[in-house]
């Protein structure tokens, strides 16, 4: 590079082939040179040293600029969601450099420097799957990766309510239905979602009710069950850090002749009886080729009558999340998302009537924005906590995923499947709004 040459002056061309003549937001590069489009950008990406190229030459497409963002050879200052929206309006999600753009990419590395070494990924990536997809032990291998993180970490991030899964955003009436609400904290939509969930189950319709909690987290769900509706309740978690913790907290609740907490995996469930099944947030983990699997075992679990609610992640056509892909690599190893008709199907062929599926993602969004900004404002403890490249794993995947449910690219399904009796009665009230 010339004596009078800066980084942007590299830079410059490749941003024009990806952007056109206005780049997005801004970008500012190691030596102090900046390239500013016109107006007023959301936010600007800084390039803090060409580890950030060698990233990106190294592993090309979102993995490598993930490990550039998670190093730290990469930040984003502004409006994380404005500056992703930005960016994303700016390269549609099928557009690619070419061959031309990949030789002016390699040229730019070259010509600065970049290309001289290898950079070793964030120690935060996910360790190198081993044996079939969703055995067990790969299973195990997977939620450890992503939820023994450190309890006090995800507290920081979810609140009080430490609920891992979308919220809803609704007040409740005199009547305890649900009713739009122009300003509900994340704490009260999550107790609303927890309270659809019981309601949708019939947990209300007599005391004692037996419910199974599958992928119970720190218990939430079961503490709500159980000290609202007075339910007897089972959760069961393969995460030894969600297992401890969850106990703790029963305990400290007074609920602990209401609710177990197990630390075992689904397909280890036989041989008991329940008469509700709530399975939020965990199906994500279950696989297109387990979910026969995971309905018949749990339809086995269910008496007849009895209830399951899944509540899930989808997307249209379903995906795999590749092991090359910063989500893969970064957030859930393994995970998988289905068409919320395949579930409906699924259901269905294991044996139960699907009586009700409902959409909340605006929901989701509504709450990832929410945990964002409790990690933004408590950023200096969750790096103190969990190391800075987890904590920057999580805004920018956060961030993300609130785009995704926003423009419609994720869904966030609940399905309500029932075991009919010998007759065909479901035991359901005929409408929603018995259970609203």
């Amino acid at each position: 590079m010339g004596k009078s040459a800066t980084v942007a002056d590299a830079f410059t061309p490749l941003l024009r082939l990806a952007f056109g003549a206005q780049p997005p937001i801004r970008f500012e590069f190691w030596d102090g040179s900046a390239v500013q489009p016109d107006g007023d950008p959301p936010g600007t990406m800084r390039i803090r040293s060409k580890d950030a190229l060698s990233h990106m030459v190294w592993a090309p497409g979102e993995l490598g600029l993930g490990r550039a963002f998670v190093s730290g050879a990469v930040d984003l200052d502004g409006d994380i969601f404005g500056i992703l929206r930005a960016l994303q309006d700016a390269v549609p999600g099928n557009a690619r450099l070419g061959v031309a753009g990949a030789w002016q990419a390699a040229g730019a590395a070259r010509q600065l420097g970049a290309l001289t070494h290898r950079p070793k990924p964030p120690p935060e990536e996910a360790p190198p799957a081993r044996g079939r997809l969703h055995t067990r032990n790969r299973d195990a291998a997977a939620i450890s990766h992503h939820y023994d993180v450190g309890n006090d970490f995800y507290r920081l991030v979810l609140g009080p309510s430490m609920t891992y899964s979308c919220a809803r955003f609704a007040a409740s009436d005199d009547d305890g239905r649900a009713a739009a609400g122009p300003t509900v904290s994340l704490e009260d939509a999550q107790h609303a979602k927890h309270d659809l969930i019981c309601r949708k189950l019939g947990l209300g319709d007599r005391p004692g009710m037996r419910l199974l909690d599958v992928g119970c987290g720190w218990g939430s769900m079961a503490m709500h069950a159980a000290s609202v509706y007075g339910a007897q309740v089972v959760g069961v978690t393969i995460s030894n850090a969600q297992a401890e913790l969850a106990r703790k907290r029963v305990v400290e609740a007074g609920l602990a002749d209401n609710v177990e907490i197990r630390q075992t995996d689904y397909r280890d469930l036989r041989g008991e009886q329940f008469d509700a099944i709530s399975s939020i947030g965990m199906f994500e983990h279950v696989g297109a080729n387990r979910a026969a699997e995971y309905f018949d075992t749990l339809r086995a679990l269910l008496r007849p009558e009895g209830r399951l609610l899944n509540h899930a992640i989808s997307s249209i056509g379903g995906s795999t999340i590749r092991p090359r892909s910063f989500i893969g690599r970064y957030v859930f190893p393994d995970g998988e998302l289905l068409d919320v008709g395949e579930v409906v199907l699924a259901m269905e062929r294991a044996g139960f009537e699907v009586r009700d599926v409902e959409s909340l993602r605006e929901h989701y969004a509504l709450t990832l924005r929410e945990w964002v900004a409790n990690l933004e404002s408590g950023w200096a403890q969750a790096v103190s906590l969990a190391g800075e490249g987890r904590a920057r794993v999580w805004r920018i995947y956060m961030a993300a995923s609130a785009l995704g449910f926003e423009d419609g690219g994720l869904g966030l399904h609940q399905v309500l499947g029932v075991v009919p009796d010998s007759r065909g009665h479901s035991g359901l009230p005929a409408t929603r709004r018995d259970w609203r």
